[in-house]
């Protein structure tokens, strides 16, 4: 019988993020394979991609007889305890932490989901969005199939379910060619494990490898291989675009199950969203965000005195600016890392509250000094506007924003939460506009030839959209177009 366990829904799951103008990534994904502890390492690489979302966590393991399923809303340690854990014995496991964007915040949109059908049992996981989901399930509800979500990962196992291939990894070959947009996916059955990612790649999958006592080496996939790094295995490859890997008793097989295309690797995962310490399409995180802050240094210099980072995000590009133009770097703002779910505002507001909340500045290193502030990202300019504040009434002299990475100017519809074109600040504002919106004495961002030059992009296999506007797959969602602020034919 397959179970499925809900842990104690987090106490408030309205909470909001003082910095929600910033850009959000959907989600994590783990899988482990062939380990008498699957679910606690899945629980520890979901610990290690927490960053990647924070609204919900679930896992899903296998003892090889049936598949049991926990997940709620919250943060990753707040949901498997030592005593969920314990409850959730087999050797294989995936896991997904999820930041919504597509789909309400609600618990039955919290993965991974699972189902028995005529496949079997089976649970799915997946990072990224699928651009044809809607058309996609209304066909499926036009057969007879009863979705419970509005996630888009749903979509996957019913297209599975109604496949009529007879193996599961043919029906999932066969789900995979009708979705069209972003997906890593990690696919949990009885006794095997399947993985896959889109045929451009949009979001990362690494593969990996875990010796552990009992002679057998088991293997783990991430979407960033800092999970890798807490659970000791070793980094071995990455899932290639368009391909599935099936770990399963017969051992480790690979093979595509689409045409390559050719490769739309989201550039924002080395901007932003990916952890420093992680290796992302093949390349160190912390090498292309330190070249993206010595390009803005070459092309953006500023009169200042020091350079400070917008934590944590602006750290390394920061550290780059810093080295490039010889400016001393100094960590001026301090982030408050405990900063739960819930909290008291006072009755009596204070101003910028959320934002002072995470960040405080050190006066002795602002007081009387002209202040090159590094950011990732300016996507409304609220928040931005309330960081150049803080600066400046800690006693900064000037403040002149450095952002290392070109305007966004578009919304994205491949697993980034992007407000529509009309709340992007730059899609509708010229440079001088912002910088007055901010109210920074000056600003720059880095240009787009330099940000492919940061990831050493010299095949053109990154998709920069957000920034151009320029979209490599068709939309076909009416919604969609409504929201990139474009009007649809017909």
């Amino acid at each position: 019988m397959l179970n499925n366990h809900s842990a104690p829904e987090s106490t408030d799951p309205q909470w909001s993020d003082p910095f929600s103008d910033k850009l959000h990534e959907e989600c994590g994904v783990a899988a482990i394979y062939g380990h008498p502890e699957a679910a606690t390492l899945a629980y520890l690489s979901l610990y290690a991609l927490q960053h990647r979302g924070q609204e919900s966590a679930g896992i899903s393991v296998s003892d090889g007889k049936a598949i049991q399923t926990t997940k709620a809303m919250g943060h990753v340690a707040e949901i498997f305890t030592d005593s969920v854990l314990r409850e959730m014995p087999g050797s294989m496991a995936i896991g997904h932490t999820r930041y919504s964007t597509a789909g309400d915040t609600v618990e039955r949109n919290a993965q991974p989901f699972s189902v028995h059908c005529s496949k079997g049992r089976i649970a799915v996981a997946h990072n990224g969005n699928i651009t044809n989901a809607s058309e996609l399930r209304a066909d499926l509800e036009a057969r007879g199939a009863i979705f419970q979500a509005s996630s888009d990962t749903e979509v996957i196992l019913h297209l599975v379910a109604h496949s009529r291939e007879k193996t599961l990894a043919g029906a999932l070959r066969d789900a995979l060619l009708q979705l069209e947009g972003a997906f890593s996916l990690v696919f949990l059955a009885e006794d095997r494990l399947i993985v896959a990612r889109d045929p451009q790649g949009f979001r990362p999958l690494a593969m990996g490898q875990l010796e552990y006592s009992g002679g057998t080496p088991a293997y783990v996939f991430a979407s960033e291989t800092c999970a890798f790094d807490l659970i000791n295995a070793v980094y071995l490859n990455d899932v290639q675009p368009g391909e599935m890997v099936i770990v399963g008793p017969e051992g480790v097989s690979r093979e595509r199950f689409s045409p390559e295309r050719r490769r739309s690797q989201c550039v924002f995962e080395h901007v932003y969203f990916s952890r420093p310490d992680s290796i992302v399409f093949g390349r160190p995180v912390q090498t292309s965000r330190e070249n993206m802050g010595r390009s803005l240094a070459i092309q953006s210099p500023a009169p200042a005195d020091i350079v400070v980072p917008v934590p944590d995000s602006g750290n390394a590009a920061a550290l780059g600016y810093s080295g490039e133009s010889g400016l001393p770097y100094r960590q001026a703002l301090i982030r408050n890392h405990y900063v739960g779910r819930t909290f008291i505002e006072p009755s009596q507001a204070i101003r910028d509250f959320g934002v002072k909340l995470k960040l405080n500045p050190v006066r002795s290193l602002l007081e009387g000094k002209s202040v090159v502030l590094v950011d990732d990202s300016i996507v409304r300019g609220t928040t931005s506007r309330k960081i150049v504040r803080m600066v400046r009434n800690a006693g900064a002299r000037e403040v002149h924003v450095r952002i290392s990475c070109p305007p966004t100017i578009s919304p994205c519809f491949y697993g980034v939460d992007t407000p529509n074109r009309n709340e992007l600040i730059a899609a509708n504002s010229t440079i001088d506009d912002i910088r007055r919106f901010i109210e920074a004495d000056s600003l720059a961002f880095l240009s787009l030839a330099a940000l492919s030059d940061a990831v050493q992009d010299q095949r053109g296999e990154y998709c920069y959209a957000c920034y151009t506007g320029n979209y490599p797959t068709e939309l076909v969602s009416i919604d969609q177009l409504i929201r990139a602020g474009r009007k649809a034919d017909g």
